[in-house]
């Protein structure tokens, strides 16, 4: 695979806009992370109220993707991106202007999940553009939007500093606003007619074995991820006494790992097959969260979850080069109830930390929960091997790495295409 095919495959416009609104979208979702221990200090909040703030919005992405998948098979990625953008300027309207309670930051928080629900058309929209072999390549920089993240933690801090922790809500509609324009010029749908999904349609994917797999698998790469996003801040700071800044600044170094090499990670996927490398990827993620639960020196701390966070965002693309080889024409549906599966993922990663730092007066029990979760999926996989090879049609199967490429079958051990 080369660039010049992969360009001459899709619509890189689309795939641009795609990726702003992602990248704009999950900004917003993750706001609360970085100013975690803003609000902390201003309400006087424990780490479990912390990590329920810090969650919510997670939870709230849960919620509205589903939505935002049945609008995008229904009128396509375009417009519900269009919709999503303007609906994305409201909780932040309200958390500048009115939210004055950590009940009213709990209940903003759900509507920052609108954000959160972006990964249910942006994909979607730059998926349609592109062939099966281009998918991962495509879904990585599509879903390296998930880089948002980087501006929350780097700039939200400082910004909190100078001018008070209420008024980034007020400035982060700036961005937002500035991304609709550019998706208004620059995203359109791909060519060919929708085929409108009925409610059988949902039935049908939702029933099969394999669509729970994938929400589970997700909920540790996706989930993993944008969990630690939102809750790292509030980790530093509590557990090493760093300033605000210094937390958000060691939290962008983290996510930066995550957020860049998932399009790597997608790329690669294209290459071994998203099975093999996930494989290996969720294996290394536990030993990572199994070294951070030792609570070693911040920069080790610092060192060994860019490492993890890396897995994990490499994790995210190949699951995403896994899920159109294994529902091809139902990508739409499946994005959206993986994506909100990745949500409550996430929803449950900074309650869980902050329950347990809580209850056993130490981060590291929360982390080798973390380091148990992804072995399990690392297991899961390997447990289901030979169960896909025989399910899954042929070219699929040898797409996703889960039969060798060189491999000669037997007439009839694999599904025909």
């Amino acid at each position: 695979m080369s660039i010049r095919d992969f360009r001459k495959a899709g619509h890189p416009p689309t795939l641009l806009a795609a990726f702003l609104y992602f990248d704009v979208s999950f900004m917003v979702w993750v706001i609360l992370g970085p100013l975690g221990p803003f609000i902390g200090e201003a309400y006087h909040l424990s780490a479990t109220q912390k990590g329920l703030l810090t969650a919510v919005p997670l939870l709230g992405g849960s919620f509205f993707r589903p939505v935002l998948g049945w609008m995008t098979e229904r009128f396509g990625g375009r417009l519900t991106g269009l919709i999503g953008l303007g609906l994305t300027v409201i909780p932040l309207v309200i958390a500048w202007q009115l939210a004055n309670s950590l009940s009213s930051f709990l209940l903003l928080g759900l509507l920052l999940g609108i954000a959160g629900a972006s990964f249910a058309a942006a994909l979607p929209l730059a998926s349609a553009w592109y062939p099966p072999q281009h998918q991962g390549l495509a879904m990585g920089i599509a879903g390296a939007g998930n880089s948002g993240s980087l501006m929350a933690t780097l700039f939200a801090p400082r910004i909190a500093q100078a001018i008070g922790w209420r008024n980034v809500f007020g400035i982060a509609i700036i961005p937002v606003i500035i991304v609709w324009i550019a998706f208004f010029v620059l995203a359109r749908n791909a060519p060919g007619l929708r085929k409108a999904k009925t409610w059988a349609d949902y039935k049908t994917v939702l029933s099969m074995g394999d669509t729970g797999w994938f929400c589970f698998l997700y909920s540790l790469t996706f989930g993993g991820f944008v969990g630690l996003s939102s809750y790292l801040s509030i980790f530093f700071h509590d557990q090493y006494q760093l300033t605000k800044v210094q937390s958000g600044d060691f939290t962008t170094c983290v996510i930066l790992f995550g957020s860049f090499l998932r399009p790597v990670g997608g790329a690669i996927a294209d290459r071994v097959g998203g099975y093999r490398l996930l494989v290996g990827l969720l294996a290394g993620a536990a030993l990572c969260m199994a070294g951070v639960a030792t609570l070693p020196a911040p920069g080790v701390a610092l060192v060994i979850l860019a490492i993890g966070m890396g897995m994990l965002g490499m994790g995210n693309g190949s699951v995403f080069q896994l899920l159109p080889q294994r529902f091809a024409g139902s990508v739409g549906i499946l994005t959206g109830v993986v994506g909100a599966a990745g949500g409550l993922g996430g929803f449950m990663l900074p309650s869980v930390l902050g329950l347990l730092r809580d209850r056993t007066g130490t981060f590291g029990s929360g982390f080798a929960v973390l380091a148990a979760l992804a072995l399990t999926g690392s297991t899961v996989l390997l447990m289901l091997r030979g169960n896909w090879s025989r399910t899954w049609p042929r070219q699929a199967a040898l797409r996703a790495g889960i039969l060798p490429k060189q491999i000669e079958l037997p007439e009839g051990y694999a599904a025909a295409d």
